[in-house]
């Protein structure tokens, strides 16, 4: 199953995509969903964020690759590095990502997101398939002058539409499956790996992050990105791609600061 938020008039909804056709559903996002009537096909459905978290858990450092791509030396850290990203920067597949004024190097990075569905505290890591809905694509978008001046992310990664997540919610899936993730700007693969190649699992970040916070319904866990995140420009055209989930798209424009 493929859950996907839509806009329907000035509400949003939320809809089945099945086949390129998306669906009214009926029922309840984290119980059971049934399919209603077809609203169109999904190249003229305007999609939102999948879903609307309390919180959006990323995850640092998480793919050897990228670890050692600058740093051949560097160690793996003792447990999943995590930061958190606020909700303002959530945006769906098709929405702009806006390059704010100021930084001068902004890199897209391809990550797995885990969307949790149901309340999770000290949860054990053969338990996690419990405390999933399911899984999308995701971009963690990254001042990366920013990152290196400041020491720490929360402005480099914080920044409003910096969270594109989407196009949907597949269910069904298994995060230890190789399934392939690939980036490509402007059509040009940029980034290429599989998800089993992560330092620390899902289940074994869920188990680390439920120890620290309760994770809600409809939260978000990004769970890092492989070696050489692009760079992107005003004007490119992102794509993030999983096997099994679907493509994440979104263009990057120039802000338009209020005079």
């Amino acid at each position: 199953m493929h859950i996907v938020r839509f806009k329907r008039g000035d509400a949003d909804a939320i809809g089945l995509l099945e086949d390129g056709t998306v669906y009214e559903a009926q029922g309840d996002l984290f119980g059971e969903l049934t399919r209603g009537t077809a609203v169109g096909p999904l190249e003229q459905v305007t999609l939102l964020s999948p879903v609307r978290p309390s919180k959006l858990v990323a995850i640092g450092l998480n793919y050897l690759d990228h670890l050692t791509e600058d740093a051949p030396d560097f160690v793996k850290p003792e447990n999943p590095i995590i930061f958190l990203k606020p909700p303002s920067s959530i945006v769906g597949s098709g929405a702009d990502i806006i390059y704010p004024d100021g930084p001068e190097h902004v890199d897209s990075e391809g990550e797995l997101a885990v969307v949790i569905g149901r309340r999770a505290r000290y949860v054990k890591a053969e338990q996690v398939d419990d405390y999933i809905l399911g899984y999308a694509c995701s971009n963690d978008v990254s001042a990366r002058d920013y990152q290196f001046k400041d020491g720490q992310w929360s402005r480099a990664k914080g920044f409003d539409t910096f969270s594109p997540i989407g196009p949907a919610i597949a269910t069904g899936i298994k995060a230890t499956d190789s399934l392939l993730l690939t980036c490509r700007v402007n059509g040009e693969v940029r980034q290429q790996s599989t998800i089993d190649k992560l330092l620390f699992g899902v289940p074994a970040l869920i188990e680390f992050i439920s120890r620290v916070m309760t994770l809600e319904p409809g939260d978000v866990i990004m769970t890092g990105t492989p070696a050489h995140p692009p760079q992107m420009a005003v004007g490119d055209t992102v794509e993030i791609e999983i096997e099994g989930i679907g493509t994440l798209r979104n263009q990057v424009v120039a802000e338009q600061r209020p005079s």
